[in-house]
């Protein structure tokens, strides 16, 4: 009886489609690719093995501060759940704290961590500015997502110049026109 963990799982998985597009498992140049993108699969996907509040690691100081913080051009590399091809761009963050402000290294391994799992874009915008509500009680939260995909670029219709920008405002950044303005006008600086 064999106990296969999951990289023998996607070797072999790699291993069979390599196979079926016609490539030649035995060719020099091949014959350790399925493990090595295995490896490059479990790496780009890590994010389902990472928990928020690790990430986070207890990173919230108390701050009386409320004013807006803004953390912009965090490049981002995702997976697109649709064709499995990577989507490449940049995440600006913003919240205004209530009471705590969060370690500004965490903001980045925030959206890290939800971008290494297979996603939409419009998802993934929805879930940094909902966790960075929710870990921080912050008054709320803006993020706005710029990313090229390469199943529109490499595939499909093959439009090199394509950019896709998402947004998610919650609480004050919803509420106030204001506040959605500052935000907006301080990332294009």
């Amino acid at each position: 009886m064999t106990n296969k963990t999951p990289l023998d799982t996607m070797e072999n998985a790699f291993r069979d489609i390599i196979s079926a597009i016609g490539e030649d498992m035995s060719r020099p140049g091949l014959v350790d690719t399925p493990l090595r993108a295995a490896k490059a699969m479990q790496f780009l996907t890590r994010g389902y093995g990472q928990d928020i509040d690790t990430v986070i690691n207890n990173a919230l100081f108390p701050s009386s501060s409320e004013e807006m913080v803004i953390v912009k051009n965090i490049e981002l590399y995702s997976m697109c759940e649709h064709h499995m091809l990577p989507f490449i761009g940049k995440c600006h963050v913003a919240y205004m704290p209530k009471g705590q402000v969060i370690g500004l290294s965490k903001i980045a391994r925030i959206v890290d961590m939800f971008a290494r799992r297979l996603q939409i874009q419009e998802n993934l915008t929805k879930e940094i500015a909902e966790v960075i509500i929710q870990k921080t009680g912050a008054a709320g939260a803006g993020v706005i997502i710029e990313a090229q995909h390469m199943c529109m670029m490499m595939r499909g219709v093959e439009k090199q110049n394509s950019v896709m920008t998402t947004s998610c405002m919650l609480g004050a950044f919803r509420n106030s026109q204001t506040t959605r303005n500052e935000f907006l006008s301080l990332i294009r600086n």
